[in-house]
């Protein structure tokens, strides 16, 4: 286990923003580039590869219709292709569903019906049954269908606490995105709200009231009132916003806080912002992983996971590890093999789920499995870049 009490200076801040500026001379916007399906480094990308599972896009017929899904399985957006994979944390994929191109967020209601936001549209996906229902159109022009980091379309997405609305932040390239506002019974778009440059992440107030998006290339949250849509931009950039859109010192993904609905968005494993979404005011506190941050989630007592990706200075920083902050804010740091970017934890606490997809280049197609308690981890093969999770 690895564990450091002290915040870099400010000094290295500079030094990664002009990194970053360096990094997108070939591109307008964000992370160092990603590429599309199949670019991954080498010999990571083809050790994770899992091996290929059924694949469907529409009911099975009735006498050889699978098994209903078990509880804690996990639903992985297989971001390298065009389906979601079901996961068994112990043996593996159990089998894909097609949802659309470059799956990346998914949200799963009470119902067991996940909502998976692509390139081409949401996907309505039964967990149960394992088959798509549907494909919601986007409200907003994103262009071409594509795919990798830049691509347009569906990027954070999140159900209302009722389960009748879904909230999916929308990129376009190279301008501000939409947040677009899906009624989960017609199946419509019903609302579509400005928010910043590239939407990576959308959260939920507890009681419903606001939708917050995170917007990662313009060093801000969008909040968006329920009843109304109307918007206001929140500023969180807490070294500045030297590099513009080259910076790696972005917001990423958020959570909010259980006990007081505050938004808590880690950077660099070096500061988490936690901010008041009703005042806009902004607190900084120090964390210790020392690694480029990108997924995190929020347990009900309020323990905080982070994904590190790795470092942006290998001379300076530490690699790729989960963060498991506990709310008096003491944190264990354990080790992962290899980038990785998103995290959902088992119902009872104990296990963690960490996807390899990542956004930038160096994904592997798998998840690790870490073993909350000790630290323990295992890697398992699952999907194709597997971004976005949930635990049935």
């Amino acid at each position: 286990m690895r564990k450091t009490s002290t915040v870099t200076p400010r000094t290295r801040a500079g030094a990664r923003a002009l990194a970053g500026a360096a990094a997108v001379a070939a591109v307008l916007v964000g992370c160092t580039p990603g590429q599309g399906a199949g670019s991954g480094s080498g010999d990571a990308s083809a050790a994770g590869r899992s091996p290929a599972p059924t694949r469907s896009s529409a009911a099975t017929p009735p006498d050889t219709a699978p098994t209903p899904t078990p509880d804690g399985t996990l639903l992985v957006a297989d971001f390298g292709s065009d389906t979601v994979t079901f996961v068994d944390p112990e043996r593996g994929a159990l089998g894909s569903v097609e949802v659309g191109t470059a799956p990346y967020g998914l949200a799963v209601g009470a119902d067991g019906r996940a909502w998976v936001a692509t390139a081409e549209g949401v996907a309505v996906v039964d967990t149960r049954t394992r088959e798509r229902l549907a494909l919601v159109p986007y409200a907003t022009d994103t262009g071409p269908v594509a795919t990798g980091e830049y691509r347009g379309g569906g990027m954070g997405i999140a159900l209302s606490p009722d389960g009748g609305r879904v909230y999916v932040g929308v990129n376009v390239p190279g301008g501000n995105g939409t947040l677009e506002v899906i009624d989960t019974a017609s199946r419509k778009v019903t609302g579509t709200v400005p928010v910043g440059r590239r939407p990576f992440d959308v959260d939920v107030a507890r009681d419903g009231s606001e939708v917050y998006a995170t917007d990662h290339d313009s060093f801000d949250v969008t909040v968006v009132r329920a009843d109304t849509l109307d918007p206001r931009r929140i500023k969180v950039a807490p070294y500045g916003t030297e590099g513009g859109l080259g910076s790696w010192l972005k917001p990423h993904y958020a959570v909010v806080r259980p006990s007081d609905g505050r938004l808590l968005l880690p950077f660099e494993g070096e500061r988490l912002a936690v901010v008041d979404p009703r005042t806009g005011r902004t607190e900084i506190v120090p964390m210790t992983a020392d690694t480029h941050q990108h997924g995190a989630t929020i347990t009900p007592d309020g323990t905080l996971f982070v994904v590190g990706t790795g470092p942006i200075d290998p001379s300076e920083d530490e690699g790729p590890s989960l963060t498991v902050r506990a709310p008096d804010g003491t944190e264990r740091v354990y080790p992962l093999e290899g980038p990785h970017e998103d995290v959902a934890v088992s119902e009872d606490g104990r296990t963690a789920y960490v996807t390899g997809g990542f956004t930038r280049d160096g994904w592997w197609d798998g998840i690790t499995v870490v073993d909350v308690e000790s630290g323990g981890t295992r890697r398992l093969a699952a999907g194709e870049r597997p971004l976005g999770i949930a635990v049935l």
